[in-house]
């Protein structure tokens, strides 16, 4: 049974910082991508940032600078360290896995929360 496993969401003032994980277990090929995405109330879910199994990263203009997204490939997991955190980041932060080819997959994560009071 695939799963992706979230934690070191919570509330945090602006400017602070926060650290937030995604185990995945059950996967028994490469991943190619993980990767963050989140949704705000009344908006659509968009990507804040996205890792490669070789390290490639990319990141959303609103993130850049601020946030970092690594990974250990050995253990399935990838991170997002937040700094300089603004009200606007407050959404709830879904992990992702994927992979493209003969064997294609995309799984999601349950989800954790991110509030950030002004």
């Amino acid at each position: 049974q695939v799963q992706l496993v979230e934690s070191g969401g919570g509330l945090v003032q602006a400017g602070g910082s926060l650290r937030v994980s995604c185990v995945a277990s059950g996967i028994f090929f490469t991943i190619n991508t993980m990767g963050w995405y989140r949704q705000a109330p009344g908006k659509q879910r968009e990507l804040v940032a996205i890792i490669t199994s070789g390290g490639t990263t990319t990141y959303a203009d609103s993130v850049k600078g601020r946030f970092t997204i690594s990974r250990d490939n050995a253990k399935n997991t990838v991170y997002l360290q937040m700094n300089s955190l603004k009200p606007e980041d407050t959404a709830v932060y879904y992990c992702n896995a994927g992979r493209v080819g003969v064997v294609r997959f995309d799984y999601w994560g349950q989800g954790t929360q991110v509030t950030v009071s002004s």
